[in-house]
């Protein structure tokens, strides 16, 4: 990756640096993920083109219109897989006896960040993969439902609160499957996140959001990745 100067960042609200207001619990742009250090050390051109709320398949029709009207770069960076991964609560709440399938099913989910990658190789520019940060599933649990959904009707359907974790762990394990079997780099985030012992003092209060001290884990995960993948300016 030595020859690698102008990176693209597509993602969603992860590398977009959203945070949870706990003053107003609203959803805002606090990015302290500092890019600029690791675009200065290396002398690389970044934009970081992450979207709240993106699935892989929004991602994939995104890339394919920037691509469309010229993008061009060296490397992509993708993290996907948190939206995907995630249910229409609602729908489970009003009705938890009903078959409910999450926002991208993950074998759909597996096959088109497989198609991606290609697609990306296939016009010379590296791919470059995230695994999720691991969530809070009771901080979540909590925020989604407020007071407007019924939680023993959910806790029916998911069978316990941790259900949440575990499935969501089972989309970021796939990502690692999907990097080794098409030999394509993934920067862990997951495993930044694991190996500090109080993961929930690294998340906002909804669960699933990297606070200031999170995306401080995400920024230096990306710089060990970069010391040992990128040559130095």
């Amino acid at each position: 990756m030595s020859l690698v100067k102008s990176i693209k960042i597509l993602g969603d609200s992860i590398l977009k640096g959203v945070q949870l207001n706990k003053e107003n619990n609203r959803y805002c742009i606090d990015n302290n993920i500092d890019i600029n250090a690791i675009s200065d050390k290396y002398s690389l051109e970044i934009e970081n083109l992450s979207r709240f709320g993106y699935t892989i398949t929004a991602g994939e029709r995104l890339l394919n219109q920037r691509m469309e009207k010229g993008m061009t770069c060296d490397a992509v960076v993708m993290d996907y897989g948190g939206n995907d991964c995630d249910f229409k609560w609602k729908e489970i709440s009003d009705d938890p006896s009903a078959l409910h399938m999450p926002n991208t099913e993950i074998g759909v989910f597996e096959a088109t960040y497989r198609r991606i990658i290609a697609f990306l190789k296939g016009k010379g520019i590296t791919p470059i993969l995230t695994t999720l940060p691991p969530i809070d599933p009771q901080k979540y649990f909590n925020w989604f439902c407020s007071d407007k959904l019924n939680k023993e009707n959910i806790l029916s359907w998911l069978g316990g609160v941790n259900t949440i974790y575990r499935y969501q762990e089972n989309y970021s394990r796939c990502i690692e499957k999907i990097a080794a079997d098409t030999n394509t780099d993934f920067v862990d985030l997951r495993g930044a996140f694991l190996a500090n012992r109080r993961i929930d003092d690294l998340l906002c209060e909804d669960g699933i959001h990297p606070n200031t001290n999170g995306q401080k884990v995400i920024e230096r995960a990306f710089m060990d990745f970069a010391d040992r993948k990128l040559v130095k300016a």
